[in-house]
């Protein structure tokens, strides 16, 4: 049973279409510049295979093969043979041969670059010298009115599915990229940005506010005796609380905030353009309705938070100082007591504490 998958299977499926198109359009061409010179019926039997049945035999060889991008190489430089073989038929008619060497050279070096340009041209001249050993040597130096006219649909056609073939590749590439990109920026258990995302937007948001002279705050949240929930409830129980709580971030921060997984059980938050007062509001919210969250799995389950808070100050030279103000206001936080909110002030030396009711 024939194989069906494979390295290059969807850059088979993708040169079947153009390569439909290409050589029923060339066929045309060939067909026209060849009728004047009363080829053999063998030679017309032959045009019309390459034109109608060779695409889908060499779909279904490349499909089946073991390596699919392999056997497509080899079916371009048949491709390309198979032109070179109907240059010499046609005697060398100008625009018939320039059409279908250009549009072969096109399909190769999008394929496989200069190198691939190179290697279907040798198989391109080999095909030409097997043509002047089958058909005499001969020169067309004119071509026809009828000969430009169906040359043509190839010019204008064959370029324009080709380009579009490589704008849909190159898009799926981009969007693969992106996915890519926002998936080694994310957590995957939370969703929300990893440690070194938000740090990256930390560093712009520290910049931005820097610049703008406007004030901003950020936020270390710990999730209270994490360890002792895993060794109580399970690690799963440990990973439905810490998925809770991003989704609670997700809810009930603003857009412009930005939230993410620090490591563990401690999440970050930046509030930019957020007063610290605000800011204090808005963790305080957040602590006493996690604190309220009921677990169906395990009812018994109450988690609280504890938070440190930092404003920006202009004193501070970089995040990395900003942030060691946030790690110092959630040390201070876990060492009072837990469950309650610490902020270090922008303007007063002293720490704000919130204690939990």
């Amino acid at each position: 049973m024939g194989r069906t998958g494979g390295k290059g299977l969807s850059l088979a499926r993708r040169l079947y279409t153009s390569r439909i198109l290409g050589l029923v359009l060339g066929l045309l061409c060939v067909s026209v510049a060849m009728y004047p010179l009363d080829p053999p019926a063998w030679v017309w039997a032959v045009m019309l295979f390459n034109g109608l049945v060779w695409p889908h035999l060499a779909y279904q060889w490349a499909r089946r093969a073991k390596v699919p991008y392999h056997a497509e190489h080899r079916n371009l430089l048949i491709d390309a043979f198979l032109g070179g073989f109907w240059v010499a038929a046609m005697h060398f008619n100008p625009l018939p041969s320039a059409t279908t060497i250009s549009m072969m050279a096109m399909n190769n070096v999008a394929i496989g670059g200069a190198r691939f340009l190179l290697a279907g041209a040798a198989a391109q001249l080999l095909g030409v010298g097997v043509g002047l050993v089958v058909f005499a040597p001969a020169l067309v130096p004119m071509t026809t009115p009828a000969q430009l006219y169906a040359c043509l649909p190839l010019l204008m056609l064959y370029p324009l599915a080709l380009g579009w073939i490589c704008f849909r590749q190159a898009y799926t590439l981009g969007l693969h990229k992106r996915e890519l990109l926002a998936l080694s920026r994310t957590d995957s258990l939370t969703g929300l940005l990893n440690h070194g995302a938000w740090k990256d937007q930390l560093e712009v948001e520290f910049e931005r506010c820097k610049r703008q002279q406007t004030g901003a705050a950020i936020a270390l949240i710990d999730i209270d005796h994490f360890k002792a929930i895993n060794d109580t409830y399970g690690h799963v129980a440990g990973d439905i609380v810490l998925r809770q709580l991003s989704k609670m971030l997700k809810q009930n921060l603003r857009m412009a905030d930005v939230a993410g997984r620090y490591g563990g059980d401690e999440f970050c938050v930046i509030l930019p353009d957020l007063p610290l007062f605000n800011a204090v509001q808005a963790m305080e919210a957040l602590r006493e309705r996690f604190s309220f969250l009921v677990y169906e799995q395990n009812p018994a389950l109450k988690v609280s938070l504890s938070i440190g808070l930092a404003a920006l100050d202009p004193a501070q030279g970089d995040a990395t100082r900003w942030l060691d103000d946030a790690d110092q206001a959630l040390y201070e936080a876990k060492a009072g007591g837990r469950n309650r909110v610490i902020c270090c002030s922008d303007d007063k030396p002293r720490r704000e504490v919130f204690d939990s009711v």
